[in-house]
């Protein structure tokens, strides 16, 4: 098992623990799969959600570069939450990613929902990133990065969580 600051995030063999949610990998964002989750950050006065949609749409980011992903967390048929995995591009290096978009629809919070993406994006990050990087003002998501072993950044840097996964042999 793999622990990162006392939080258990993969079972014995790999992969990561199982949840309330359904985790997969998007290939395409729809407007009509994502309008919950933008109707109701939008209502939590967030623009993260809207931020994910309007670079999708104007192609500036796709989570398409090796590494890259963006997943979603579905329950019971419903989108409840994504978060996505970019090269870090204020790093100005490749080995570097960045936790992107991380938003779990405010009814459904506090269930794991935003543990098991994060999760899914370090264990996908772990193959093609030594490091993780991300920006949050939010003090629950912040309160969730750091039980997942995250470290907080200096002040006035371009990230304000970081995560050293280790070089893997090979």
């Amino acid at each position: 098992m793999t622990e990162l600051g006392g939080c258990v995030h993969r079972p014995p063999g790999g992969g990561v623990a199982p949840g309330p949610a359904r985790i997969e990998k998007l290939q395409d964002l729809a407007p009509d799969r994502v309008g919950d989750l933008l109707a109701d950050s939008e209502a939590a006065g967030s623009r993260i959600v809207r931020r994910l949609v309007d670079e999708w749409a104007d192609r500036t980011n796709r989570f398409d570069r090796p590494g890259e992903a963006l997943f979603a967390a579905w329950i019971a048929g419903r989108l409840v939450g994504v978060c996505g995995l970019n090269v870090d591009p204020y790093a100005g290096d490749d080995r570097v990613g960045r936790v992107r978009h991380l938003y779990v629809l405010t009814s459904v919070r506090g269930r794991g929902v935003g543990r098991q993406l994060v999760a899914q994006v370090i264990d996908r990050a772990s193959d093609r990133f030594d490091r993780l990087h991300l920006r949050t003002n939010n003090e629950a998501a912040a309160r969730l990065y750091v039980a997942m072993g995250f470290r907080a950044g200096d002040e006035g840097s371009t990230f304000s969580h970081a995560l050293e996964l280790g070089r893997r042999p090979g």
